[in-house]
């Protein structure tokens, strides 16, 4: 018997899919059968996931390189998508960036790039995707958040401000969207074993990048009729302090 493939041949964007939990996400989309675009700031993690991906999936995976703070390569972006999948069903918004410092130290510049990288270029992104979303009849946008936008911290304040911001954000475009047959997930990790923000990547005990793909890929099989608006991840047993 055929094992049902919810997300067979769906047109799906994932952003920061070069690395990590982007890199994950990509793979689990193509693993169930979409078509897979990816982009990131940087030609060489690009070069070098679009390389990966496309052995694992031959002919179903593109790549551009985009900085989604920018808002002219993010119309440059999704008019590729438009050209290389003919179409958009799911964005999944994960590029994001962070600077760990005092206040105090923290350049106007850190700021500006964490702010428009993490807020600014999801608002980019959806605002390219919903309209697209209105040509095929409904759409599905996943963002990914942390729980850093719950929970503030020292050193944090641009990216407490952004992922604050981020799930605003996401709840508004859920209650704007919603009768378009769009859904809208915020999906807010804990530690997770990446190189994020120059942070390390060891730990067992942390959260994997493809535990966050497992669940974007509960998500995206969830009947048309449900929606999780909004779930937190964290380590089952971080270390004791």
């Amino acid at each position: 018997m055929n094992t049902p493939q919810p997300l067979k041949d769906k047109l799906c964007l994932v952003t920061g899919g070069s690395r990590g939990i982007g890199l994950a996400i990509a793979r689990m989309l193509l693993s169930e059968g979409a078509r897979v675009a990816i982009c990131g700031k940087s030609e060489k993690h690009l070069a070098a996931a679009l390389e990966e991906l496309e052995l694992l999936s031959p002919g179903k995976v593109v790549g551009k390189v985009a900085d989604v703070k920018d808002y002219e390569q993010v119309a440059e972006l999704f008019g590729f998508v438009d050209q290389a999948l003919g179409g958009l069903d799911i964005l999944v918004n994960n590029a994001g960036v962070g600077w760990f410092k005092n206040i105090s130290e923290l350049s106007v510049d850190e700021w500006a790039t964490t702010i428009g990288t993490n807020l600014t270029g999801v608002f980019y992104c959806s605002k390219q995707a919903l309209p697209r979303f209105g040509t095929r009849g409904g759409g599905y946008i996943v963002n990914i958040s942390s729980l850093a936008g719950k929970n503030a911290f020292a050193g944090a304040s641009a990216y407490n401000a952004s992922k604050f911001g981020l799930n605003g954000f996401s709840e508004a475009v859920m209650l704007d969207a919603r009768y378009e047959n769009v859904r809208v997930s915020t999906v807010a990790p804990g530690s997770v074993a990446t190189e994020f923000g120059g942070l390390t990547s060891g730990g067992d005990w942390k959260v994997q990048p493809e535990d966050i793909a497992d669940i974007v890929h509960m998500l995206l099989c969830l009947p048309a009729r449900t929606m999780a608006s909004y779930i937190e991840v964290r380590p089952a047993k971080p270390p004791r302090k």
